[in-house]
């Protein structure tokens, strides 16, 4: 993702005006990314495997011409990976680089999210790079941490 895209998506709670957001689950957790990076949303079908893959890429997909990895977000996350249910979901998302697919448990919403609903995350990473939860979503007793796929795919 680009540093502009970034900071658009990603401003600090003042800038935040009123956005939307797409929810997903993973481990019975609740994660979001901003909508604008959604460019599908598609039923699990079968990957073709990529020798020497990164470990959170399943395989490749071919949409519509253009092939594009596909990244276990349990995997990328450090869960344990299961069986393609048939409420899996392929996300297809644009990175500002590149196309990619997180493959999700379920999709679950579309929420508008609205300044005072954004929380600093109380820790961060002192790895290096940018952090993968970048703000946390508050919707009355829920916390929906908002992550930046292109951590996980970068």
């Amino acid at each position: 993702m680009s540093a502009a895209l970034r900071d658009d998506l990603f401003a600090d709670q003042n800038a935040w005006v009123s956005r939307q957001v797409v929810t997903f689950m993973v481990d019975n957790q609740v994660f979001a990314t901003p909508i604008g990076t959604v460019r599908e949303i598609r039923g699990w079908q079968a990957t073709t495997p990529l020798p020497n893959a990164e470990p959170g890429v399943v395989g490749v997909l071919n949409l519509r011409g253009a092939i594009i990895p596909i990244y276990d977000l349990r995997r990328c996350l450090g869960l344990q990976p299961h069986d393609r249910p048939s409420t899996s979901v392929t996300i297809v998302v644009d990175t500002g680089e590149k196309l990619v697919g997180i493959l999700a448990d379920s999709v679950s919403d579309i929420l508008d999210v609205a300044p005072e609903e954004m929380r600093e995350p109380p820790l961060r990473s002192s790895g290096e790079g940018s952090p993968l939860i970048v703000k946390f979503i508050v919707k009355g007793e829920t916390v929906i941490a908002l992550l930046d796929l292109s951590v996980v795919v970068s």
